[in-house]
């Protein structure tokens, strides 16, 4: 038997992106919000990034950042939010921390595979979005 050198890793593919994002834009829609949507590999990288309803230019960086943090430090961002409204404002000073939900590390089998960052409306607005789009992970997995 041969001896196995590399196991097999999960990826975020484009088509998965797809399918993740067009939960997002259907659930921006019906809420008549305007946001920019993420979808991130393991490394941060964007996979896809879509507007829907011509969101704030601004909010294109602050959606891949937040999926970048959520992928970087392995949880979500509102995780750096609550620290920051609990009395650690300390923690603004970690280089790549965003402190504003809406940042969601997307896991399959315990392994983070990519990430989800929403940006265009409140932090809770944008953590619904987030969080409609995990619920949506869950049936691929």
């Amino acid at each position: 038997m041969a001896e196995q050198w590399f196991g097999e890793k999960k990826i975020i593919t484009l088509a998965l992106a797809k399918r993740l994002t067009a939960t997002a834009e259907s659930e921006i829609g019906r809420r008549g919000w305007s946001m920019f949507v993420t979808i991130a590999d393991d490394s941060g990288t964007p996979v896809l990034v879509t507007s829907v309803n011509r969101p704030q230019l601004a909010s294109f960086e602050v959606s891949v950042a937040k999926a970048r943090a959520a992928v970087n430090f392995r949880r979500p961002t509102k995780a750096w939010e609550d620290r920051v409204l609990a009395g650690f404002p300390n923690a603004m000073s970690i280089p790549g921390v965003l402190a504003a939900e809406g940042g969601v590390p997307l896991a399959v089998d315990g392994q983070i595979v990519g990430a989800i960052g929403v940006s265009g409306g409140t932090s809770a607005e944008d953590g619904v979005i987030a969080a409609a789009v995990i619920e949506t992970l869950k049936e691929f997995v």
